[in-house]
Formats: structure tokens, sequence, C-alpha cells
């Protein structure tokens, strides 16, 4: 646990906002009933509300102004209107049609014999039962109190319960850091629930060097509720109020949690040296659980971030590994320009269009450089020989697809995996007359069949040692002309429908 002292320079708390009312519903057809319910209940307030009333003189009127709101905290309601159990029809009405079961019904009769309290209880989902004679105004207030009071923490349960799904939904999207802000947003608006309090606030964080360069000294916004989610878009907090901002960067240059009643400054350093600050505001003072509460929130964000980071790292770094070594395989066949990163990206490309799940397509993206890994192992002469190969240099240069395989099976790593099956099956062709071993049509795995098609493409509109590039569209109607033959045609068909994408990726990765 981190040192808590209390700073001076803490923003001044907002002025009180007024809160929104509590709405009840009189349901009578007696107008005396209403004004004098009204006049008794004036100046009545509960947990800082006062009272909007609504008026209904039928349970035909009551049914029209239920159906266009859900805001309604209580009803209270006649048995006899327009017919002698009107009340009881409109109390069944609410609970089954409407599904409405937040809000407190409570029955008011003048004819109890019409509606025996035992029975009503029994048989129908009403919260209290009132004979209008015994209403004194003391046991009206009373009536209130209790209703009200229900309705707030079945409604505070409510919204703990969406929170708690939208926290679990979100929960299982946590693979990266930016799903990670999704999450911890969600989880800081159900912080204030939890307290049983209004709460704004956002959770930042700034990153040691070592933990990665990239987003060392910055601080980034990781959670922010409605009041700040924009930072959520921008990441910056320059937006933010000058006395907010001075705060938290007086919190960094201390080293130090800060509170007063209203507001919660939050600061955790990780063993790693990456900083966390948590600042919140509240609409009533916030007792010391609160504030323990906050900060594990605070902590346990920042660890999970720094996880996240590492592993992002770690996913970059295993994704570079690749490129480099796609590259330097066609440096080595004296191949220029950027042909493994534009096969990865026409591969992911086609990827999406057959349907994979994002996960799958970044896999695809990340295995397809290494479809001709296998040419380390083909000898210069052959590898780089500016005319056509013989038949005898033709069957060596052949095992290069052999060769990849059996150099990237030996890893149990997806990558690594996928990368084989790819360098195996990447010379197949869809009427089974391709190597090495004359597989066909859907005996091809779909990613052997992609990196195909995106491996022609690329290498028909690039310059080769044997050969001049191609003209883009001239490569597209070779591509055509074999759909069905060399190319699975859907594949074909996919690639014609997505050419302003294709045009795209060759704009961002030209020949260099």
């Amino acid at each position: 646990m981190t040192d808590l002292v209390f700073a001076d320079e803490l923003p001044e708390a907002p002025l009180a906002k007024v809160l929104e009312p509590w709405v009840v519903m009189i349901v009578d057809d007696d107008p005396a009933v209403h004004e004098v319910t009204q006049l008794v209940m004036a100046g009545f307030e509960f947990a800082g509300r006062r009272l909007l009333f609504l008026d209904a003189y039928s349970a035909v009127e009551a049914r029209e102004l239920l159906a266009s709101r859900r805001d309604i905290a209580m009803i209270l309601l006649d048995v006899v209107m327009e017919s002698e159990h009107a009340g009881l029809e409109l109390a069944r009405y609410i609970r089954e049609e409407l599904d409405n079961h937040h809000v407190r019904i409570v029955l008011r009769t003048g004819q109890p014999g019409q509606a025996p309290e035992e029975h009503v209880i029994k048989s129908y989902d009403i919260n209290d039962y009132k004979e209008k004679t015994e209403l004194t105004k003391r046991k009206l207030i009373t009536v209130f109190y209790n209703a009200l009071r229900s309705y707030r923490d079945i409604m505070i349960i409510e919204s703990s319960r969406l929170a708690l799904r939208r926290a679990i939904d979100s929960i299982t999207k946590v693979y990266d850091s930016q799903n990670l802000r999704r999450f911890a947003s969600a989880v800081l608006e159900q912080v204030g629930h939890l307290l049983g309090m209004d709460a704004q606030g956002l959770c930042a964080t700034r990153v040691a060097a070592y933990a990665a360069s990239h987003m060392e000294g910055r601080l980034k916004v990781l959670a922010a509720t409605a009041e700040y989610s924009r930072l959520l878009v921008d990441e910056e907090l320059r937006d933010l109020p000058e006395d907010v901002r001075g705060v938290l960067e007086s919190a960094l240059e201390q080293q130090q949690s800060h509170f007063d009643e209203r507001h919660f400054v939050g600061y955790y350093r990780s063993s790693t040296g990456n900083e966390s600050l948590l600042y919140m505001v509240f609409d009533e003072p916030v007792d010391a659980a609160a504030r323990e509460l906050l900060e594990i929130f605070c902590a346990n964000v920042a660890i999970t971030y720094e996880s996240l980071l590492l592993r992002e790292e770690i996913q970059d770094t295993q994704r570079s590994t690749v490129y480099i070594l796609g590259e330097a395989v066609e440096k080595r066949s004296k191949e220029t320009g950027a042909h493994v990163r534009r096969v990865a990206e026409l591969s992911a490309l086609l990827g999406e269009s057959v349907g994979m799940k994002g996960a799958d397509v970044e896999f695809l993206r990340q295995a397809a450089p290494l479809h001709d890994v296998g040419k380390i192992g083909i000898p210069d002469r052959v590898l780089n020989k500016p005319g056509k190969l013989d038949e005898e240099e033709w069957e060596v240069m052949k095992t290069h697809a052999r060769i990849g395989y059996e150099l990237l099976n030996k890893s149990d790593k997806r990558i690594l995996q996928l990368g084989a099956t790819i360098a195996h099956e990447h010379h197949e062709r869809w009427d089974g007359l391709g190597y090495p071993r004359g597989l066909a049509g859907e005996q091809i795995h779909i990613v052997g069949r992609i990196v195909a098609l995106a491996d022609v493409l690329d290498a028909l509109v690039s310059e080769r040692c044997y050969k001049k590039p191609w003209n883009f569209d001239e490569a597209l109607d070779l591509i055509r002309s074999e759909a069905g033959t060399r190319f699975d045609p859907n594949l074909v068909r996919m690639l014609l429908e997505r050419l302003d994408d294709v045009r795209a990726i060759y704009e961002r990765y030209p020949d260099s």
C-alpha cells in the first residue's frame, strides 16, 4: 500500500448537482386523491431527490403513460376504477406484459371487500396494500420511504448486474492492451456503484523505458468513465482541465497518493518502474475502505497492462524475426523489394475474405513470410541462375518446399507449424499438377492455397533475376486464366473483388 497524504492543490469540489426526481404515478379515478396525496407529500425528499408526480385517472391512461417511460419508481394504484378489478388487471399487465419488475406497486383501496388483502398479496405481484382510510400523513410518508428505498436498491443491483455482465463479456477479449482499456473502463464505471455513489474519473499509466520504449515518458489512458471517455480515443491528457492535470503531475512528481473528502489521486509504481495514476471525483465524501478499493483497482490494472505490453513486445519481436528471416532468404535469392511483406498482407487479405477469425488472420500474416524459407538449402548456381533451369536444376529447386517444411515442422509453435504447412503446400496446384506431393483441390490446406495465389501474383509483378516485372493488369489476366487449374477459383474471385485493397498493399509496400 502506498502512503496517503492530504494535498492542498486538489481541485475544488464541484457544486452539488441537482439530482433527477423520483417519478411517482398516482392511478385513481378520484381527482381529490391526487390533490391530497401531492399536498401531503409536498417537500418530501429521499436520498437528495424530490418527487415528480404523474397523474392517471384510469387504468387505460396509466397504460399509455407506462408505455412511454421506464423511469417510474412507484405507483399508488386504486383497485376500482373503470371496472371492479381495473387496478389488479393493471398490476398484472405491468409485471407480465411490460415485464417491469422494478417499479414498486402500492395498492390503495377504499373498498377492501372488492380486493381482499390476503388474496391480492397471494395472487398479484404488488409490494404493499393499504386501505385509504388508514393512510395518515405519517403512514403515507413511511410508505414512500419503504417503496423508494426498495426501488433504489433494486436499480443499484440491476445496474451492478449489467455492469458485471459487461465485465464478464469483456474479460474474454482482454488479449491485448487495446481490449484491456474497454474492460478496465467497464470496471471503473462499476467502482462507483460498488461504493454506492456517483463517481467520475480515469486511470493512466507511464511506461518505463525498458518495458516499451515507444511509450517511454508518456501518460496513456487505460480506463475512463463516461465523462472522460474521449480520452480513450485521444489518449492524451492535454485536454483535461488544468487543475486536474496539475494534481496528476504532482502525484507523479511526489510519487504519492493524494486525497481529500471528494477527490482521490492514487499513485502506483510497479516493480519494473511503470507508474499508474487513478483520478476520481465523487459526489459525496469517501472513506478509507473506498480509497483502499480504488488503490487495488489502480494497481491491478497497471500490472495487467504491463503484462500485456510485455506479451505484445514478444509478439512484435517474433513478427520482426520472421520478416528478417524471410527477407534474408529473399536477398540471398538476389530478389529486391518487399516481396515477403506483400505476400503476408495479400494472404491476410484473402484470409479475411474466406471468413477466418481475426486471430487466425494474424497468424497467417505472420507465417506467410516463411513460404520460401527452404531456399536456404538450394545452391546459389540454381537459386540465382539468370536463365531457365534445366530439368536437373528444376528438380533441385523443387526440394525447397520439403526443406522448408522439415525445417519449420521441428517446432511445436503455432506460427512455425503454420509456416511449415505453407512452405510445404504453396506450390501445389488446384488441378493436382503441382509439387511436392501432387495434392489437388481441397486436399491442399487453405493457407497453402492462399499463399500460392499471393506468391504468384507478387512474383509476376516483381523483378527477378530471370525476368522483368509484369504489368499489374497482365498479371491479373494470367491469374484469371488459371482459376480452376492452378489456383482455387473461389480465392481468385475474392481477390478480384478486392482489387482496391490489393492495390493499396502495393502502395504501402513498394519495391525499394
